[in-house]
């Protein structure tokens, strides 16, 4: 919930433990904003430094166990620090690139009576800009591709570059399409928009990508699964971003330009508006591409494609939907169009279960006026259910729609991909609509395609906590991510079936 307040708003969520094993709960929400870069302070409790009356029970290192998993963890040692510490915490946490910090609080110091204390505003330093050098050689190599292509990665969608960014997309006129956490830092519903890269080779959007000869690659961090494979053969990358490019196996960029991307995006769109003679060489791959990905997108089954469709029918384009994690995040980075930033929560980079109730909840908590989802499979949603509870106590209108399969299906997926026994992946599930109801929530069954809608609508009608269960029909993971791309990388010709010249 924390992180998910730092990723919304830029400003940094704050949480606070026990000691012990409530601290060590924090981990996985450490992680999750590390990788995800998003603001984060953690207060955690410690026994005393000062004695030992209680000798070594419940006592762990948490600085240790904090360290990989933040950008600054600390003790404090003397209230005349807090304030610093404090400060320094929050600055750190904001700057790029953002992420969790750590302070941990022992109870004798706590307890320790002190003069006033003022903490001082964090400061708001001025970021760095790229050099005029390193723009130039950009709109030299931009200007010149003769099938540019644009991506928009997760450090795109910082509140204060998408205003540039999409002026950058319009004037520039380049088609682009977005990794899974890039989605929605421009309108899905423009002319340009190709799609969203949710697999990282095969799938119909890298039909663009394997044609491109310069991809430029915004706010790109590699902490995402792969959106495409560069190689010594494929298109030059050129890489801008608040910080370096982490060269991997895998991402390898010839150009980078470094600085605060409001900047750059700024200088590139004045120097490339209408300057870039081949900007639609790759359009007209386009409307083939998405009228693929939007196949039996209406089709009378509760199918993943059916499934985004209607939740995309009910959500207005401010509306949020947090997704867990599982087999749908696929298909809804695919299918689902986005309008506005920050509207679609997904994490493809720790890529946990049970983050999509607590995301859910913080966006609710944060707009109440707006209408927020969220989207999980049974295994997730059981991981953190018990949040219900929270959501009903702070009186929040929720709706979570919960997917169940009786697995693992993600996993479940990937065994039987791999030829693997289907072990240990399945299990049983309660009475999910009457434990909604035990929390003081309202449960809904949904049993075919044609009541989600009506379903959903309702629910966002009534407000409250609304829990809707849909039973998914996985079959088209096999028959639409296995045979039909695969069948499409059969096609001679290196996966392309229309080539552009």
């Amino acid at each position: 919930m924390a992180a998910t307040h730092g990723r919304l708003t830029g400003r940094p969520g704050v949480c606070l433990t026990t000691l012990g094993p409530g601290a060590l709960n924090l981990s996985t929400g450490a992680a999750y904003a590390l990788l995800g870069a998003m603001p984060m302070v953690m207060i955690t409790a410690q026994k005393g430094i000062l004695t030992a009356a209680q000798a070594r029970f419940q006592i762990v290192d948490t600085i240790a166990a904090m360290k990989p998993l933040t950008k600054m963890t600390q003790q404090i040692v003397s209230p005349a620090s807090i304030p610093t510490l404090v400060r320094e915490a929050f600055r750190v946490a904001q700057a790029e690139r953002p992420g969790p910090v750590h302070l941990e609080l022992p109870e004798d110091i706590a307890a320790t009576t002190t003069p006033r204390l003022d903490l001082a505003e964090p400061a708001h330093p001025v970021l760095p800009t790229a050099s005029t050098e390193a723009i130039n050689a950009a709109v030299e190599v931009i200007s010149g591709a003769k099938r540019p292509l644009i991506m928009l990665g997760a450090a795109a969608a910082r509140p204060r570059c998408t205003q540039a960014l999409t002026e950058f997309i319009s004037r520039s006129r380049i088609p682009f399409f977005t990794t899974q956490m890039g989605k929605g830092t421009v309108s899905g519903c423009t002319d340009l928009y190709l799609g969203t890269a949710a697999l990282t080779e095969g799938d119909y959007l890298h039909e663009a990508i394997e044609q491109a000869d310069v991809i430029v690659t915004i706010g790109h961090d590699t902490v995402e699964k792969p959106p495409f494979i560069m190689r010594a053969d494929g298109p030059r990358v050129v890489h801008l971003d608040y910080q370096p490019a982490t060269v991997e196996e895998v991402y390898t960029p010839q150009l980078e330009v470094i600085g605060d991307l409001h900047h750059t995006l700024h200088a590139l769109t004045e120097q490339l508006a209408g300057r870039v003679p081949h900007a639609g060489a790759l359009l007209p791959l386009r409307e083939r591409i998405l009228a693929k990905v939007a196949d039996r997108a209406t089709e009378d089954r509760l199918t993943p494609q059916r499934i985004v469709h209607q939740v995309r029918q009910v959500m207005p384009d401010d509306g949020i939907v947090a997704l867990d994690n599982g087999m749908y995040k696929i298909w809804f980075a695919r299918n689902y169009r986005t309008t506005t930033a920050n509207t679609l929560l997904l994490d493809n980079a720790l890529a946990t279960m049970g983050a999509g109730l607590p995301s859910a909840i913080t966006a609710a908590h944060l707009y109440p006026s707006r209408r927020v989802m969220a989207v999980c499979g049974d295994g997730g949603f059981m991981m953190n259910s018990q949040e219900l509870e929270t959501a009903v106590r702070l009186g929040l209108n929720l709706v979570v729609v919960i997917l169940d399969d009786h697995a693992y299906g993600m996993i479940r997926w990937k065994q039987a991909v791999d030829g693997f026994p289907d072990y240990g992946m399945t299990f049983g599930n309660p009475d999910f609509v009457a434990y909604a109801r035990a929390y003081g929530a309202t449960g809904t069954h949904v049993t075919e395609a044609a009541q989600l809608g009506p379903a959903l609508e309702d629910a966002f009608t009534q407000g409250g906590v609304q829990l809707i269960h849909v039973p998914v029909d996985y079959s088209e993971n096999t028959r639409v991510l296995i045979e039909e791309l695969q069948h499409r990388s059969a096609i001679p010709g290196n996966t392309t079936e229309t080539r552009v010249p």
